[in-house]
């Protein structure tokens, strides 16, 4: 298996916990989606990704549909995606990727957890080079021959495809198909999904460190306390680093 496979299998147990906090992550989404192409995901194709995504993590209807009616608002501020990059303790590059309505608070914010815990905030371009920006599918697995399907999509740019295995609220596992490829070909392969009545069941975008580091365990704890900081805070999307992890 390749990086994007070993990339999710590590990450899998550090996803948001807190369902209050994916909620908040995809409110936000669904705004920039509605702000940049309108209300209706038959003519907006981010917003269909976006209830994809809410759907995925049991975000119930009326949530969603309000969502989209306080993002259609006049008076709904929109939010701006801000991207931080920085270095943890021992020299474990930091991506930081937010949602802000209030980049100000969100600067100083995100600058006092770099320095309450040893780490230092950098300039746009410092670390991001050090990271793929990808984007990614799950679809339904059911009856899907994957080898045609990656020489189907491998003219889209699709560098993996895996089989990826969760557990239902019963405890019952389900097999689904990850598809990874660069950031640039997210809209081509939704369109070629669609098109062939493949179910997405979510998507989105990751930064894949090309080089990961292996620390100490007491390593580790210092650059985890700056990683929870960063992960509390409100404004925060997704946090990358290149500290190696494990799926255990």
């Amino acid at each position: 298996m390749g990086r994007a496979f070993e990339f999710r299998k590590a990450r899998k147990m550090k996803r948001w916990a807190a369902m209050s906090k994916a909620f908040t992550r995809i409110g936000k989404d669904i705004v920039m989606a509605v702000k940049e192409g309108g209300p209706d995901p038959d003519s907006n194709s981010r917003l269909r990704a976006v209830i994809q995504n809410a759907k995925s993590v049991n975000m119930p209807k009326d949530n969603i549909e309000r969502a989209i009616k306080r993002a259609s608002d006049k008076n709904q501020g929109d939010y701006k995606e801000v991207v931080f990059e920085g270095y943890a303790p021992h020299g474990i590059a930091i991506l930081v990727e937010t949602a802000t309505d209030n980049n100000t608070r969100t600067v100083a914010n995100i600058r006092s957890y770099f320095n309450k815990c040893d780490g230092s905030l950098g300039t746009s371009g410092s670390v991001v080079f050090m990271f793929d920006h990808t984007c990614n599918f799950k679809i339904k697995g059911d009856d899907l021959d994957l080898e045609e399907l990656e020489l189907e999509l491998i003219d889209f740019g699709v560098e993996e495809i895996f089989e990826d295995t969760d557990e239902d609220e019963d405890g019952k596992e389900i097999t689904s198909v990850m598809i990874y490829a660069p950031f640039e070909s997210f809209g081509s392969i939704q369109s070629y999904l669609e098109e062939n009545s493949i179910e997405i069941l979510s998507s989105g975008f990751e930064r894949i460190p090309q080089v990961t580091k292996t620390l100490t365990a007491e390593q580790i704890e210092d650059v985890e306390k700056l990683l929870e900081k960063i992960e509390e805070d409100d404004d925060v999307q997704n946090v990358y680093h290149t500290m190696e992890e494990t799926s255990v």
